[in-house]
């Protein structure tokens, strides 16, 4: 598809449908596999190999939130090159970006690979919790250099109008990267390392394939001679700045999050919080992919000074996520008791009643969680990367750090309100935001 028709000429409503329904499904497939992953390694190698994924996650994120800062902080100027029509710009910011994105993961995989039995035993594992750990955690630490760039070119292909490829690609990368886990875990027998190899093999799989139209110059962006300049690379760290903030603040949050329950719930308490961010990871991406999805057509229009037809777009965003997350509070209150043995099959009387009160508690997140999330990403798409990261960090680390020490002597239910607390104060903010930058946001079109 033309993105550049697509993108200025298309009906708002329609270009919601078209644009956001498959970043949608992308993101729901990505979010399948990996409730998919939790529930291969949780039935197939058992609870302790389930707390052990969970207490290592929030690194394995850290390790793909560096190519993320890149990814998105690029896909954000070179949408607004396009529409300035600055062609050769955004070619270079793509080039430039995709060497940054591969140096960043042989960086910061060796450094997590090093570092992976050290930071496992700060988190007060032992044992077998903490071997189990290491290990998951080494496997994606040793493919990063191949495997980070995995969602950036996402953000390009759907940038070229790939949209719907884009979206077929992530369904195959998510049923490859399960079957090849089901293999692994239930026919050949690996142990937890085998969930982490299944998901990078489909991972540098389906990027062999997106590389394709760019390398044979059918793709809108082309490779080319890269130029690095300082004014490029600060408007990618600083666009970029608001997703890698909340990767990074939110997995320090999870961290200290699985530091406190290893404390005052053992395995137990990492289990059930393991349940939830399986649970939050299945929403969230919905969310994120209807509001990413956007953000190429929202930048292409900020670019091109087509203001009221931005401001049509996002209103299509608002209004989507919060049906999206209205749906999701009623299908987590109504069934606690099968999302926690989806992940747990034989979950006995002190799981099950701790899970079933934590997610009841955990649903009321989405109340209002999806207002601040779609502020983030509309001031993200103009080009306003210092409100966004506030947004960003106050969600993911100031507040739930906050709300810790304040819902302290509630012991574990203060941790499982500690969500739904910090959605109501980041929908405050949002709505303080939006006020701040009124002014530009409703400004009348750039006479062409």
């Amino acid at each position: 598809m033309n993105s550049t028709v697509l993108f200025s000429k298309t009906p708002p409503l329609k270009l919601f449908f078209l644009v956001s329904i498959p970043g949608a499904i992308s993101m729901l497939a990505s979010a399948l596999y990996q409730t998919i992953d939790g529930v291969f390694v949780g039935q197939f190698l058992g609870a302790t190999a389930f707390a052990a994924l969970n207490l290592a996650m929030p690194f394995v994120i850290i390790n793909f939130s560096l190519a993320d800062l890149i990814g998105v902080g690029s896909a954000v100027p070179i949408s607004v090159c396009l529409g300035q029509k600055k062609t050769q710009e955004a070619n270079n910011i793509f080039t430039c970006a995709c060497l940054m994105i591969v140096g960043a993961g042989v960086v910061i995989g060796g450094i997590l690979f090093a570092a992976a039995p050290a930071l496992i035993r700060f988190m007060g594992a032992e044992g077998e919790f903490a071997r189990l750990a290491v290990q998951y955690l080494r496997v994606y630490a040793l493919c990063s250099p191949v495997t980070t760039i995995t969602f950036a070119l996402d953000n390009y292909l759907r940038i070229c109008g790939y949209i719907r490829g884009s979206m077929f690609l992530n369904i195959f990368m998510s049923v490859l990267s399960g079957v090849l886990e089901f293999l692994f875990l239930g026919v050949f027998r690996f142990g937890i390392w085998g969930a982490a190899l299944a998901t990078c093999s489909g991972m540098v799989i389906c990027e062999a394939i997106a590389f394709l139209p760019f390398i044979r110059g059918k793709a809108l962006l082309r490779f080319c001679r890269p130029h690095f300049h300082g004014r490029m690379i600060r408007q990618i760290i600083a666009c970029g700045s608001p997703n890698f903030l909340n990767n990074i603040a939110g997995r320090i949050t999870s961290i200290l999050m699985n530091a406190i329950l290893v404390r005052l719930g053992g395995e137990t308490a990492v289990s059930v919080y393991g349940i939830l961010m399986f649970a939050d990871g299945f929403i969230q991406p919905l969310l994120y992919g209807m509001c990413d999805s956007l953000q190429p057509a929202v930048g292409y229009n900020w670019g091109a000074g087509k203001y009221s037809r931005v401001r049509a777009v996002e209103k299509c965003c608002f209004t989507a996520s919060g049906i999206v997350s209205l749906l999701a509070v009623c299908v987590i209150a109504l069934l606690p008791e099968q999302i926690t043995r989806l992940f747990v099959a034989d979950a006995g009387p002190e799981i099950l009643s701790m899970s079933v009160g934590a997610l009841r508690l955990f649903s009321i997140t989405y109340v209002t969680r999806w207002f601040s999330f779609a502020t983030q990403s509309y001031m993200l798409a103009v080009e306003k990367p210092l409100p966004a990261s506030v947004i960003s960090v106050s969600t993911a680390l100031i507040f739930p750090v906050l709300l810790i020490v304040v819902l302290w002597p509630l012991g574990l239910t203060g941790i499982w309100l500690n969500f739904a607390g910090t959605a109501v104060l980041a929908a405050v903010l949002s709505v303080i935001v939006l006020l701040r930058v009124r002014g530009e946001l409703v400004r009348a079109d750039t006479e062409s």
